[in-house]
């Protein structure tokens, strides 16, 4: 959907004249140093897929809110290429970039971006009424939206009659109601109380899984990240320092400083089961209990999981299978007396919901999907290997306190 390559941004007169000083690897702080000029975004390449949330974070000064306004071309860079699509962005004129930015994308912003002086339908249809639709199809449209997002009621009231997340949710009906395909959000949250920007945050999810938009999101706090980002791409003084999957974050940190922002994450409630399940090597698909217990003699297993065509049935041992068998006195087919009690999960069940079923069980969960698949297994000691502190690795060299120091310092 979009694709940044070789993006960089110099803030200063004569940006291009600064571009060596950058190519041979200056600091930020020498570059200011020594002209005056500030290094906001260094050699940025980002691929962004269509439907999914692409999250943006990093301390302040990294270069996370002046890279989102490139993607509107709210700011010029001083080189690279911006497409969106088929559309080159650098090549459009001002009045294509006009229409590109009214029908492409919206933005919610941090501070709600509201106009105090407009009621609240007035505010969500603004958009609407800048593509110069007519009055009663925007009217009927933001009244829409409005109920989408919790607000129906609220058409002829103000904005500072409203609470800060009333407010915001006004602000995302707004983005939501010009039927853009791509939605800018700039640490749209952050100004929110904690229980509010919770509320925010599964209100966004909910909408996306309907509305399968291409969101930009932009954050300082790693677990909001975690919590919304498909996937998530970490900035440090301009650069990018890692991008990908929040698992892959969390688990494969590329360096020091991203090591140091996720070493106080709760991974029980960031990771899902999907994260650390394994493949499921002991399938039983025999109809009858003989032809179960001559599969599992050739698993080596005392234990397996009953497949057929219409999915995961149940949970059998070799126990429950030759006890059923002498009870038959015979050789019954598998049937729903011969299972053990053994609870499921799903793959996308945060683990922090699953551990204690992980711990009191002595045999690996089935994992299984909406549609009765079978998945794969959790495995106790996957789990605890999440868990498993890193005081095994080597003692963190200078650079690497100082990076943690950074981190922390920043939060604070």
């Amino acid at each position: 959907m979009i694709r940044i390559e070789g993006l960089y941004k110099i803030f200063g007169d004569r940006p291009e004249a600064i571009m060596p000083m950058v190519m041979e690897g200056k600091s930020k702080e020498q570059i200011l140093a020594e002209t005056g000029h500030t290094l906001g975004l260094k050699d940025i390449n980002l691929s962004i897929k269509k439907g999914e949330i692409f999250v943006i974070m990093g301390l302040s000064g990294s270069g996370k809110s002046t890279l989102i306004r490139h993607f509107n071309r709210l700011i010029d860079p001083t080189r690279g290429i911006i497409r969106v699509e088929d559309t080159d962005v650098m090549q459009l004129s001002k009045k294509e970039l006009q229409e590109f930015r009214r029908h492409k994308m919206s933005m919610v912003f941090q501070r709600f971006g509201l106009m105090p002086h407009r009621t609240v339908i007035e505010n969500v249809a603004y958009g609407l009424a800048v593509q110069r639709v007519d009055k009663h199809t925007r009217t009927e449209k933001a009244r829409q939206w409005l109920e989408t997002v919790g607000l129906s009621g609220y058409e002829q009231q103000y904005p500072s009659q409203l609470s800060g997340g009333q407010q915001q949710r006004v602000g995302l009906a707004r983005a939501l109601c010009t039927d853009a395909e791509i939605l800018l959000m700039d640490e749209a949250f952050s100004a929110l109380d904690p229980l509010i920007r919770s509320e925010m945050q599964d209100q966004l999810i909910e909408l996306q899984q309907k509305l399968h938009k291409t969101i930009i999101f932009i954050t300082h706090d790693l677990d909001e990240a975690l919590r919304l980002g498909d996937r998530i791409a970490i900035l440090k003084d301009g650069v990018l320092d890692q991008q990908g999957t929040p698992d892959e974050i969390l688990l494969h940190p590329a360096t020091a400083y991203v090591e140091a922002f996720v070493k106080d994450v709760n991974r029980a409630r960031a990771l899902t089961v999907e994260t650390v399940m394994k493949p499921a090597p002991y399938r039983i698909s025999a109809e009858t209990i003989e032809e179960a217990l001559a599969q599992m003699k050739q698993f080596k297993s005392e234990y397996g999981y009953h497949v057929t065509e219409d999915g995961y049935q149940g949970f059998v041992t070799q126990a429950s299978l030759e006890q059923c068998r002498d009870d038959q006195g015979g050789t019954g087919k598998l049937c729903e007396e011969v299972y053990q009690e053994l609870p499921t999960v799903a793959p996308d069940d945060i683990l922090e919901r699953v551990i204690p079923d992980t711990l009191e069980s002595s045999y690996s969960l089935p994992v299984v999907d909406t549609e009765g698949n079978l998945k794969g297994e959790l495995e106790r000691s996957s789990v605890a290997d999440i868990f498993s502190d890193s005081s095994d690795k080597d003692e963190p060299d200078t650079d690497e306190v100082d990076q943690k120091q950074a981190v922390d310092s920043g939060r604070k």
